[in-house]
């Protein structure tokens, strides 16, 4: 189906988060292999000028993805509600639909510019579910929650990692945003096998994927940046997801030493390809 004849709200195959960086080389063709864009909500709500009108001449021809970064689901602080009350008027001004949020904390007394891991036990699973059931009542929607990266283990830990994301995201009859690469860097930092936590995930529930790249510390430490290419393994990670659940809308992560579009495009293709493998049947 072409492009412009899309439902708006309904992302499918491969995007490609919305960067003022690209947005004039964009403005120039956008390249067969992106389907959809992801935006953060906060860094475009209320805007104006020529920033708005931007974003407008892209969102009246492309599905989004809202994606947040400050709600701190996990956090101690309260749940900001005014910043959800304006995700709410955003998405419902643009035509979008689905919103996603990390599973973790960031936010005490003010922001504090980390994604921080939520400690590992029943009492965060209860605290977590209700600040997300009280998100999607705001919101009028369920929302995906992502898997975050993290560098040490999370604290007061009662159960796995995979069995946590499980109890919050049952508990609360929300979505999973799977994360591949974050997977990939924590079984690299914290010595488990990748594909058995993605087996012992709720993998029913995914409604949308994030790809990317990361950076090696000369201690062999990876740390989640979106600041570099895709590697082999967490494509072959993305492979086996998909071979998992199908080809659920994924999009490329890419916030620092942004390439070309051409590059990026070329990693946009390969999710594209991955897709339409997974759709084949297999041998027998």
């Amino acid at each position: 189906m072409p492009q412009h004849l899309m439902p708006r709200q309904a992302a499918r195959g491969a995007g490609l988060g919305f960067r003022r960086e690209l947005i004039e080389q964009l403005k120039r063709g956008v390249p067969e292999a992106i389907r959809f864009f992801e935006i953060a909500p906060e860094n475009w709500a209320g805007i104006g000028g020529k920033s708005a009108r931007d974003l407008r001449h892209f969102s009246e021809r492309y599905p989004f993805v809202c994606h947040g970064l400050s709600l701190s689901l996990g956090g101690p602080a309260p749940l900001d509600e005014a910043l959800l009350l304006r995700i709410r008027s955003f998405m419902a001004e643009h035509g979008m639909t689905l919103y996603t949020e990390h599973l973790s904390w960031c936010a005490d007394d003010g922001q504090l510019y980390d994604l921080l891991p939520i400690p590992l036990s029943e009492k965060a699973v209860k605290w977590t579910v209700d600040r997300i059931a009280r998100a999607q009542d705001i919101l009028g929607r369920r929302i995906g929650i992502e898997n975050a990266s993290y560098y040490v283990a999370p604290p007061g830990a009662e159960m796995s990692e995979s069995e946590f994301i499980s109890a919050v995201v049952c508990e609360s009859d929300c979505l999973l945003h799977l994360d591949v690469n974050n997977i990939y860097v924590n079984s690299r930092n914290f010595g488990f096998d990748q594909f058995a936590f993605l087996d012992a995930l709720p993998l029913e529930r995914t409604c949308y994927i994030h790809v990317a790249g990361h950076y090696v510390e000369a201690d062999g430490l990876l740390i989640d940046t979106h600041g570099a290419d895709v590697v082999d393994p967490v494509w072959s990670l993305l492979a086996t997801t998909y071979q998992r659940i199908g080809d659920v809308p994924t999009c490329l992560e890419r916030d620092f030493n942004i390439p070309d579009l051409g590059r990026m495009s070329a990693e946009v293709e390969t999710i594209a390809r991955l897709q339409k493998d997974a759709q084949q049947p297999k041998a027998a």
